[in-house]
């Protein structure tokens, strides 16, 4: 559920949807999301002052059940 919800902001505010990868890795209490997006669709995801992936964070971590997993989410630049 919650990566869908990563996914969809993701891809409605990055141009080159092709090119975005999800990376998820599940630990005992969290799962890390990294979202490894092309250069030129950074600054278009993270937003000015990174208020879009801060955005992003908040509707993550509402969206989690209580007593669930705690979702992180990182968003680099793929190389």
């Amino acid at each position: 559920m919650e990566l869908d919800l990563i996914k969809y902001v993701v891809e409605t505010f990055a141009e080159s949807k092709e090119e975005i990868e999800y990376k998820v890795e599940e630990k005992e209490q969290s799962v890390e999301v990294t979202v490894l997006l092309a250069a030129s669709d950074m600054g278009k995801v993270i937003g000015k002052q990174g208020k879009i992936a801060k955005a992003l964070r908040t509707l993550v971590a509402a969206s989690t059940p209580r007593g669930g997993k705690r979702y992180f989410v990182e968003i680099k630049e793929k190389a």
